[in-house]
């Protein structure tokens, strides 16, 4: 289905590139279409992008509201 996903920056590298965490699965992205991103931020991830940042808080809902519905499962699925 290919939904943005919110995950927690864990590292950031060079060249506006960061390792995001969701669930225990680690991807490298990227965060050129944003500022100002730091280890701890969440952003919503869409093919290897992050989009914009997202509070803690409205993560948290996200994924509650995504694993409620079924499809968190599978999305996790595709992200590994």
């Amino acid at each position: 289905m290919c939904l943005a996903l919110p995950a927690r920056i864990v590292a950031l590298h060079e060249a506006c590139m960061a390792t995001v965490s969701l669930e225990g699965i680690r991807k490298t992205i990227s965060l050129a279409l944003i500022d100002h991103a730091e280890i701890g931020d969440y952003v919503l991830v869409h093919v290897g992008y992050a989009l914009h940042k997202v509070s803690e808080e409205e993560a948290a809902r996200t994924l509650q509201l995504m694993a409620d519905s079924g499809i968190l499962a599978e999305e996790i699925a595709e992200m590994a």
